[in-house]
């Protein structure tokens, strides 16, 4: 009889383990591409330098925000911010330019610019969101 426990409690501890694996790697598969709350990646970019001494770059982004969060943009890097700013059009709020640039509102908040020193200007112009 007690051999017979024996080998049940083995077999029954092999079970639970082989459970638990397969529960991990389950759950490992579930979360593989999909983003930690809070974070954003560049998901496609493009770039048209057919202009001579112009770039015209597009980029989509995806973001995992957290409520009360929309994607946007700071240190010129997708990030989630405060909706309300992108909502009120204060581009400028969400610290979207590089340390060195000063940010400036375009003239009907369609988007801004960051400037430096030195004379190069960036113009940034987001794309309203598509309908899902």
């Amino acid at each position: 009889m007690q051999s017979g426990v024996k080998t049940l409690s083995a077999g029954g501890g092999a079970s639970l383990c082989c459970l638990l694996l397969l529960w991990l790697i389950y759950s490992h598969l579930l979360r593989e591409g999909q983003l930690a709350v809070g974070t954003c990646e560049i998901v496609m970019l493009n770039r048209d330098s057919s202009v001579p001494r112009r770039t015209i770059a597009r980029q989509t982004a995806r973001c995992a925000c957290r409520r009360g969060q929309i994607a946007g943009t700071t240190r010129a890097r997708p990030a989630c911010v405060e909706a309300r700013i992108v909502r009120s059009r204060q581009w400028c709020e969400m610290a979207p330019c590089l340390e060195g640039e000063v940010c400036s509102l375009l003239f009907n908040r369609s988007g801004w610019t960051c400037t430096r020193g030195s004379g190069r200007i960036k113009t940034v112009t987001p794309l309203p969101k598509e309908p899902s």
